[in-house]
């Protein structure tokens, strides 16, 4: 065991995680040549497209250092906000950690963020400048920076550039000296950490696991705690590039196991493995259960699909434990699931993946945040949904998730985050300095005001040069009403939204002139109203298609044009009252893409 090292990388979004990976695993020969590509570790294709890490990936590393062989067991994290589930995860299987940070861009607000959930876990940090070779480098700038923010030595921080591998063996020596071996007994019963698992359509669900004490050994008998559930280990091993069947895997090691398990729903994330033979098994602590930020409605095109749908969700569970979903049913849309997830950039991810991964072309709803709204009654209500609101008539009160938002970024850009902010309902809490060139702006904002655009826009207001992380703080009273929209008086549940009642005005008409132009017309006419209650806040109409029925009378007399012309409208006004008014999919998408 004095020979096992367990680290992860941690790092802000595009400093270079995974890059570094790939150099680690060439210089140790841990991959051949022939197996090298850039990102290695990333195996989604979506992954590589957008040039982030989705999923933290777990490797072995065999690595000869003064005479001795020691065994790094890796784990590369992501670095987006709305993953940081999967970094706290990777995070609890490990005892030390390396802090990337890019040398041209410094120390930015998720580089912060993981570093304190790094030190909540008593992790043993190494600082490392990556990108040193770059022409903006500015290496002592950063070097500053980062001895303001952990209070290290000089020395202690290593300098490299993980594009062209140079100071990767330093690295190395750093991680085999300075993080502390695993701690475990050995000779004491079973108990592994659960940190991730995957579906294997042949093999069932393979489950990772990292093991504190005892060992596992192919053909046990062992015990989930959490579920109370025994099965045979069918398959014992450690995560090489591929899977690498071993007899046993002891203390301290990071592996995974094979049971033949099918049922997502026995597996949890976090949940302590065990043999069935102790009687006594104590679960591992400090492992946090996922909090959902965002929610929205997935449901299939066609309704026949929803068993189908039902299916990839569960299995798309068990790849991705951040996702919560339950049954709901909505009259525009039939069946579907009311799905949670961590942010905005999650949900388009899960999206793309369902329609990839599972082929299903899904319709998702208008995304919104968990209110709490107390009724006259003084009754609790979790309103997770437009439907599941009570009526204003009943509510006494409502409250909405505020967060606190840390955004770092130059001085040039102040002016605009706070218009940006101070428009969006946020309140500037302090600003402070970092250096002479960083400017860290630290807000309350409500939640609801950032799930729809907030990241795109704070991106071009600073031209890509702010980042940002929030954590939610507590839940206030709020002016909320529910919107609903009507299609020649009949409400479109999938497009209700709950919003401030200040901002519902400006939203109603907006979305009220997109649907006008993404509605086909009918050959009757359709009045698209945006309504609070009973009040009408914005309305569109779409005219009719018409035909010309006069043709025919050329000359004569005025009343027979007039005649065949109420008879058109007679006609007209029954259609409307029998025709229903299809929806097309890119309407309900039109109200994420609304720009305010």
């Amino acid at each position: 065991m004095k020979n096992i090292r367990n680290f992860c990388i941690i790092a802000h979004i595009d400093h270079g995680k995974s890059t570094l990976a790939d150099r680690l695993l060439e210089v140790t020969n841990t991959i051949s040549e022939r197996d090298m590509q850039a990102q290695v570790l990333d195996d989604m294709d979506l992954e590589r497209e957008k040039g982030i890490t989705i999923k933290s990936h777990a490797i072995q590393i065999n690595y000869a250092h003064k005479g001795q062989q020691y065994i790094l067991n890796l784990i590369d994290t992501p670095g987006h906000v709305d993953f940081s589930y999967e970094v706290s995860r990777a995070l609890a299987a490990c005892e030390g950690a390396l802090l990337l940070v890019d040398a041209t861009q410094g120390i930015q607000a998720q580089t912060i963020s993981n570093l304190y959930l790094a030190i909540e876990n008593d992790l043993e940090i190494i600082p490392v400048i990556n990108k040193i070779d770059m022409d903006g480098a500015m290496v002592e700038e950063v070097k500053d920076q980062i001895i303001e923010l952990i209070g290290c030595k000089p020395e202690d921080i290593l300098l490299a550039s993980a594009r062209t591998g140079l100071g990767v063996p330093e690295i190395l020596e750093a991680i085999v000296d300075r993080i502390p071996s695993p701690e475990g007994k050995p000779d004491e019963p079973l108990q592994a950490l659960i940190f991730d698992s995957v579906f294997n359509s042949f093999r069932g669900i393979i489950v990772y696991y990292r093991i504190l004490n005892g060992s596992i050994k192919k053909g046990d008998i062992v015990k989930f705690v959490s579920t109370g559930q025994s099965y045979e280990a069918d398959e014992v091993g450690v995560l090489k590039l591929t899977m690498d069947q071993r007899k046993e895997v002891k203390t301290g090691d990071v592996g995974y196991i094979i049971t033949g398990i099918k049922n997502a729903k026995e597996i949890k994330v976090g949940d302590t493995i065990t043999l069935a033979s102790n009687q006594h098994p104590e679960a591992i602590k400090g492992f946090e259960e996922v909090k959902p930020m965002v929610f929205a409605g997935i449901f299939p095109v066609e309704t026949d699909d929803f068993e189908e749908l039902r299916d990839c969700m569960d299995k798309l569970q068990l790849n991705d434990a951040s996702l919560t979903y339950e049954l709901e049913t909505s009259q525009a849309l039939g069946f579907g699931f009311r799905c949670g997830f961590l942010g905005m950039l999650h949900m388009e991810i899960i999206q793309e993946r369902l329609e990839r991964e599972f082929n299903q072309t899904v319709i998702t709803t208008v995304p919104n945040v968990s209110f709490v709204a107390t009724t006259s009654k003084g009754q609790k209500v979790i309103v997770n949904n437009p439907s599941e609101m009570p009526e204003p008539t009943q509510i006494d009160t409502i409250e909405e998730p505020y967060i606190r938002a840390q955004i770092i970024t130059k001085p040039d850009y102040i002016g605009n985050i706070m218009t940006l902010c101070l428009g969006k309902r946020g309140i500037l809490l302090n600003q402070s300095y970092l250096t002479t060139t960083r400017v860290e702006l630290i807000f309350e904002m409500p939640l609801t005001e950032i799930v729809f655009d907030f990241y795109d826009k704070l991106k071009s207001q600073t031209r890509g040069y702010a980042s940002f992380d929030y954590h939610p703080i507590d839940m206030r009273e709020s002016d909320i009403a529910k919107m609903d929209i009507l299609l020649n008086g009949d409400k479109v549940d999938a497009s209700s939204a709950l919003i401030h009642r200040s901002r519902a005005a400006d939203f109603g008409r907006k979305l009220c002139e997109k649907l006008k132009e993404l509605l086909p017309r009918q050959q009757f006419q359709i009045a698209i109203q945006a309504a609070i209650g009973a009040k009408v806040i914005a309305r569109e109409t779409i005219s009719a298609l018409r035909k010309d029925v006069t043709a025919k009378c050329y000359g004569g007399d005025i009343s027979r044009k007039r005649k065949l012309l109420e008879k058109q409208k007679e006609g007209k006004k029954r259609m409307r009252q029998i025709g229903s008014v299809e929806v097309p999919q890119e309407a309900f998408l039109a109200v994420l893409k609304l720009d305010e």
